[in-house]
């Protein structure tokens, strides 16, 4: 979803010979709606550098234009993966370089420079940016709170600017950030506005009607007041916020407490509890329900975690994952995966899922034990397309086991628990965690140094579970960290465990459980496409692993053995033997 947002701009150039403020609003394009909505206002000031803004001259209103038009039109041209202030700051040092040189030249219109006020909205909140003494306040239900400080020293008829843009070579810009919610009016004034008005018939008139009334109502009434200067108000009005990005669910995260323990019958955010499902000591799982009826599932941290960073930036990540995974994929590759939704200020840090019905993988084998092979083949092929999806998204799952499989009561199947999945903009400490369950990690994530894991590791552990599930045994069998024993020799054909699997079976089954990478499958869709050729097109019998490769050093100690027996052989030759 994008942001729908309203805006109100109003201008006079009052009792001024000209207008030297200027105003812009800039809404993305659609391939730019991740950069958000910019808008900037200048105070344009002409005349000799550092005199007051009732200089004479006419380079105030080119400084104001040039300064918002390179600013909100450069801004969507730099790389979205910029934070915003680091955008802005670029932006806003190389416009104040080229009017500082303009002005050391003499560019024929006398000294030129300007305030600027510019606010980017990018998800669920707003960076400002802030030079002089225009203003930016933001109104949030009856309060109108000033979040810019005036950089100008009050005389008895003017202002004196000890900041402007075009004043030195160097400029220095306040940054404010802050979180941005629905309903939230945003203004920019030039001081022909708020230098006549009180704050409180400011937020009086700001606060009452339309955005662009408003915008008319405050310029008219400054001018009414008796101003003398130019007098210029914008007004956001933000209707309807955008996807929230990966920083805001951080900044929640780190901002907002943890949920308490809850216990049957309490309430969260109007939510009613139903049940405790899961407590492993870092996470809890919840099941819930909605006021409109809906059963949901709430994960939040324990409390022993609650001032744990790295634990709340993970989850936050997992949300966010899970948020981004809804928006990349269509609605129906979403029917692989459990639906996060995105929170609107929420009284604690916690993640809302869908709540579906029915069991994991892990149970079902505990429960039914070995499927029919027309049941499994239907799974594996649900399995591998979740699993692909998942990577055609730029995801990394690292824990593919039967538990993270869930057979709903609606007949799907979901890869649930995103918690250690890397998606490239996951925390550092999650990056640097060996992840995953030892028996179903693939064997060169236990080499030294080890190997990272990547989609190839997902696919390795699909095969691992659907090994296990259609013949009750993992293929190497119990795994530990670091242990290499088991991988020292080939798995056994799922045929001689289960004498109902075809051979094409087998041959796919220890294609996807390999002991070296490059015997396996590489994509997913190379996997689905095998299941689904079946016994059409079979692969062809996988070849045993040599020894040298399985385990080379059992290659030395049999040379070493050799060698041995060769030279008590020659030792008893020489001493026993007749010459």
């Amino acid at each position: 979803m994008s942001f729908d947002i309203v805006m109100g701009l109003a201008s006079s150039r009052g009792r001024r010979e000209g207008n030297e403020d200027f105003a812009a609003v800039m809404q993305p394009e659609t391939q730019d709606r991740e950069r958000g909505w910019i808008a900037a206002l200048a105070d344009g000031v002409s005349g000799q550098a550092g005199l007051g803004e009732d200089s004479g001259g006419g380079g105030g209103r080119m400084a104001a234009q040039t300064t918002v038009t390179s600013l909100v039109r450069d801004y969507f041209a730099v790389p979205v993966a910029w934070d915003t202030t680091v955008a802005l700051d670029r932006l806003i040092r190389a416009q104040n370089a080229w009017l500082a040189d303009h002005n050391r030249r003499g560019g024929g219109t006398g000294t030129a420079l300007t305030t600027l006020s510019a606010v980017v909205l990018r998800g669920h909140s707003y960076t400002l940016a802030h030079v002089g003494d225009s203003r930016v306040c933001l109104l949030r239900g009856d309060e109108c709170t000033q979040l810019t400080q005036d950089h100008a020293l009050d005389q008895a008829d003017f202002s004196r600017l000890t900041r402007a843009i075009g004043l030195d070579d160097s400029v220095r810009v306040d940054y404010i950030q802050g979180e941005l919610r629905a309903g939230d009016r945003l203004l920019l004034t030039s001081d022909g506005v708020h230098g006549v008005l009180s704050h409180r018939k400011l937020a009086a008139l700001a606060l009452t009607g339309e955005p662009q009334a408003c915008a008319e109502a405050l310029v008219q009434a400054a001018i009414a007041a008796g101003g003398h200067d130019n007098a210029t108000a914008l007004l956001l009005e933000v209707r309807g916020l955008a996807k929230g990005r990966y920083e805001d669910v951080l900044s929640s995260s780190q901002r907002l407490p943890v949920a308490p323990k809850l216990g049957i019958g309490a309430t969260l955010d109007g939510m009613v509890i139903t049940a405790l499902v899961a407590d492993n000591g870092v996470h809890r799982l919840y099941q819930a329900r909605c006021p409109d009826g809906r059963l949901v599932a709430i994960k939040a941290l324990h409390e022993a975690r609650a001032n744990d960073p790295q634990e709340r930036a993970m989850l936050a990540h997992e949300g966010w994952l899970g948020q981004r995974l809804g928006e990349k994929l269509s609605a129906t590759e979403h029917a692989g995966f459990v639906r996060v939704h995105e929170l609107h200020n929420p009284s604690a840090f916690y993640l809302l899922f869908d709540w579906h019905g029915g069991q994991t993988l892990e149970q079902l084998m505990a429960s039914q034990g070995r499927p029919g092979l027309s049941e499994f083949l239907q799974a594996a092929a649900a399995l591998a397309r979740a699993v692909g999806r998942l990577h055609r998204a730029g995801v990394v799952h690292r824990d593919i086991k039967p538990g993270n499989f869930h057979w709903g009561d609606d007949g799907q199947w979901r890869l649930l628990d995103l918690g250690v999945a890397l998606s490239g903009r996951e925390p550092e400490a999650l990056r640097d965690l060996h992840a995953g369950t030892p028996s179903y990690i693939n064997p060169e994530q236990w080499e030294d140094p080890p190997v990272p894991a990547d989609a190839g590791s997902d696919l390795y552990a699909l095969g691992v579970t659907l090994y296990q599930w259609l013949t009750g045994h993992l293929p190497y069998g119990e795994i530990e960290p670091y242990q290499r024993g088991p991988f020292r020799r080939d798995p056994q054909a799922p045929s001689r465990r289960q004498p109902n699997v075809p051979i094409w079976l087998d041959h796919l089954l220890l294609k996807a459980v390999a002991r070296e990478a490059k015997l396996r499958f590489e994509t997913a869709d190379e996997l689905m496409l095998a299941l689904e050729r079946g016994a059409s097109r079979p692969l062809p019998p996988p070849g045993a692993t040599p020894l040298a490769r399985r385990d080379p050093k059992a290659v030395l100690q049999l040379g070493l053995g050799l060698s041995v027996l060769l030279n008590v052989l020659l030792v008893f030759w020489l001493l026993f033997l007749p010459k």
